[in-house]
């Protein structure tokens, strides 16, 4: 046994494998200990950068993160666990931050022969603090510019700093565009607390579209409580809009009960629009289980419109119990 990990430390697989900083390949790399605050540090560079140039940091990430190095890794590392560690890049060109963009620790960085700054002793708190003031800039300035970049590392860092950020994100004062990606996070990666400010927005907040964007993002929440917010939407929601898009990703959940909503809203509710949208949110169940329901709705809805509906989804399924439907009507 010691042989085998003598011989695998000798060629590289260990170091390879439990990486302590990143790999830089085709770059200047200077590794400096952050002595006093980041934000001051990142300023100090950026606006040195009279050429272009690179910063980076690692922070603790949150659980189950797979590898994102991107479609030119070189790694052959697959973490079944998770990535402990993420790594925040930066590159400043001209006295600006040119791009930003978040990556795992086991990736290989090529700096196209450019000096790379990878800071260590950064704390979690102070990293949160930086990337949220470059995503107030961006609100103020309009500039898109890596600002998803910036918003998916506040999201990724293992710290109760990210959620209280993200949630700050939330209120409708905010950029729309800004509280849409925010609440995608929120479910996707903040557990409990994340899931309960997403449900908040998606029953009570004033903008009919952000609302309608929280019915998508409540879908990623992993929470026994998630798709019971979303029947409530469908059911309640005052927008026909909202409700509509409540209807579409509960299909995708879409199991007995789910279903039995979806054709209540399809038979019973007040707007024409609801209800043909309904339908189709029946034929988007998977593996077809939608297609009893659109032929018991084609059979005795006494919504004309709904009938039509579907019917014409029926035949667009190209299923044997749509054929089979058909065949009965013809008869």
């Amino acid at each position: 046994m010691r042989a085998t990990i003598l011989a695998l430390a000798g060629c590289g697989w260990l170091a390879a494998a439990t990486p302590q900083v990143p790999e830089v390949i085709n770059g200047k790399l200077e590794t400096r200990a952050l002595a006093g605050s980041l934000t001051q540090e990142f300023h100090r560079m950026e606006a040195a950068s009279t050429s272009p140039q690179w910063m980076a940091y690692s922070f603790p990430a949150m659980p189950g993160q797979g590898t994102m190095c991107g479609i030119d890794q070189h790694n052959t590392i697959v973490r079944l666990e998770g990535q402990e560690n993420l790594v925040m890049l930066f590159r400043f060109e001209s006295r600006t931050l040119d791009r930003a963009r978040v990556a795992s620790l086991d990736c290989q960085f090529d700096a196209g022969g450019l000096p790379f700054v990878l800071l260590t002793g950064v704390p979690v708190a102070q990293s949160v603090d930086l990337l949220m003031e470059l995503v107030r800039n961006w609100t103020q300035t309009g500039r898109k510019s890596h600002f998803d970049s910036l918003i998916t590392g506040i999201a990724l860092h293992r710290d109760d700093s990210a959620e209280r950020a993200l949630e700050s994100m939330l209120v409708p004062t905010q950029p729309e565009s800004l509280r849409e990606k925010a609440l995608f996070w929120l479910a996707n990666s903040r557990g409990r607390t994340g899931f309960e400010a997403v449900r908040k927005v998606l029953l009570n907040d004033p903008s009919d579209r952000v609302r309608e964007k929280a019915t998508f993002a409540i879908t990623q929440s992993k929470e026994a409580g998630a798709i019971p917010a979303l029947v409530e939407c469908a059911k309640k929601d005052k927008s026909t809009k909202v409700r509509s898009q409540a209807l579409f990703w509960l299909a995708q959940k879409a199991g007995k009960q789910e279903s039995a909503v979806i054709v209540e809203s399809a038979r019973q509710d007040p707007d024409a629009h609801v209800r043909k949208q309904a339908v189709f949110a029946l034929k988007q169940i998977p593996q077809g289980d939608g297609i009893p329901l659109l032929v018991q709705l084609a059979k005795t809805s006494t919504d004309t419109e709904v009938r039509k509906q579907a019917v014409f989804w029926l035949g667009q399924s190209h299923d044997p119990r749509a054929t089979a439907f058909f065949e009965d009507v013809l008869k």
